[in-house]
């Protein structure tokens, strides 16, 4: 229909659709020489073509795994052929690189002196804050550099390495900043996972329970009956769990009907209203994953509350979570902001980061969720406090 005064000769309805692929591999030892995963990701366009790379590296990955970039030179001299590296930084881990827009600013200043095109491939070697930060810096270079994603944390090779996001942390809020720029590829290296503190490994495992909890109630199953081995962060079900994981992330992207988010349904942003508002409140003290861990419990005690969710679903994924090591309460959902608790700001941070109605996910089973608009205040209050009161019997 024409908008009020218009001629059908004033209105030119434009519209064109734009195919999107991008590969995403999993392999152990990516920079051994024989390895060619990095090398066909890099050229996977133009096979057999020699195409310039710069590589980013995250600080505690280096630090973790010093000889990081010393492996990444001798692959590329291995592969000369194919590979021309322009230059390598290292950059801050953690949140910390979110928080600093001048990291984004001295990453484009690199990438300018290195004289990358928009067929160059910005290899990038770290965790999930990471990518975020140097996926925006290339996303906003000549209007989009080739993004090579090579996650190192659980969290990233589950979750939001393998999507389509980027962004910066600005303004008071969690990713205030940033664009939609799928990667060109993502290499999801077991071996980078085998320097990972522990807590961090637990951490990224809230991601697969979120997406489990939304999606798959059989990864739900996979994670009790091994949930023991987890903790520990075995290498074999821990790789189990990220391909499993990874794949109903990429099957949501493709098949979920909003891969940009137009819309303001966020499934696999249950738990998120509060665990970004948490992160916030606790200076950061609450990494990621454990503040999506305690949000999920809080709304799937909401759900419970609201006759939504059985007594018996909700006590296994605290008995879940408990075991996994995963943190399900802290003293900032008790901070205050005048007369109300400083965390239902979170409900406004995420229908304005969202767009349109708010838009939250709640649970009727595991694996199975829907969308509601709004959240009883008097409820989701008590919800945190039977949250504390559990966390003073554990």
């Amino acid at each position: 229909m024409l908008p009020a005064g218009y001629r059908p000769q004033d209105l030119h309805e434009q519209r064109f659709q734009v195919e999107f692929d991008y590969p995403v591999a999993f392999v152990n030892g990516v920079l051994s020489l024989d390895q060619p995963a990095l090398a066909w990701a890099v050229t996977r366009r133009e096979p057999g073509r020699r195409r310039p790379v710069y590589a980013v590296f995250d600080g505690g990955l280096v630090k973790a795994q010093p000889d990081l970039p010393a492996k990444l030179a001798a692959y590329v001299r291995e592969h000369e052929a194919l590979l021309d590296l322009r230059g390598a930084y290292v950059v801050a881990g953690g949140e910390a690189v979110k928080n600093d827009p001048d990291i984004a600013n001295r990453l484009l200043g690199e990438f300018a002196r290195a004289r990358l095109d928009r067929h160059a491939v910005v290899a990038c070697f770290g965790g999930g804050a990471v990518l975020d930060a140097v996926g925006y810096a290339a996303s906003v270079a000549h209007r989009g550099l080739r993004m090579l994603r090579l996650p190192s944390t659980v969290l990233a090779q589950c979750d939001g390495g393998v999507g389509v996001k980027t962004s910066l942390n600005g303004f008071a809020a969690k990713n205030f900043v940033g664009t939609f720029a799928p990667p060109h590829a993502v290499i999801d290296d077991f071996d980078l996972l085998a320097t990972l503190p522990l807590r961090d490994a637990r951490a990224g495992m809230a991601e697969a329970v979120k997406v489990a909890l939304i999606r798959d109630p059989s990864l739900f199953e996979f994670m009790e009956a091994n949930a023991d081995a987890l903790a520990r962060a075995e290498a074999a079900p821990l790789a189990t769990l990220v391909r499993r994981c990874a794949g109903l992330h990429l099957a949501h992207i493709a098949g979920g009907g909003d891969p940009f988010e137009v819309g303001s349904a966020r499934p696999l942003d249950y738990g998120h209203w509060s665990a970004h508002k948490l992160e916030i409140l606790s200076n950061y003290e609450l990494l990621h994953g454990e503040a999506v861990s305690i949000g999920m419990l809080l709304d799937a005690r909401y759900a419970e509350q609201r006759g939504l969710l059985s007594t018996a679903d909700l006590e296994r994924l605290g008995a879940l979570l408990d075991r996994l090591g995963l943190p399900t309460y802290h003293p900032a959902l008790v901070a205050r902001d005048g007369d109300e608790l400083a965390v239902l700001r979170g409900l406004q941070d995420f229908r304005e980061h969202l767009g349109g109605a708010l838009t939250v996910t709640l649970l009727h089973g595991i694996g199975r969720g829907s969308e509601v608009n709004e959240m009883d205040t008097p409820t989701v209050e008590r919800a945190i406090a039977w949250l504390g009161e559990r966390a003073g019997r554990r």
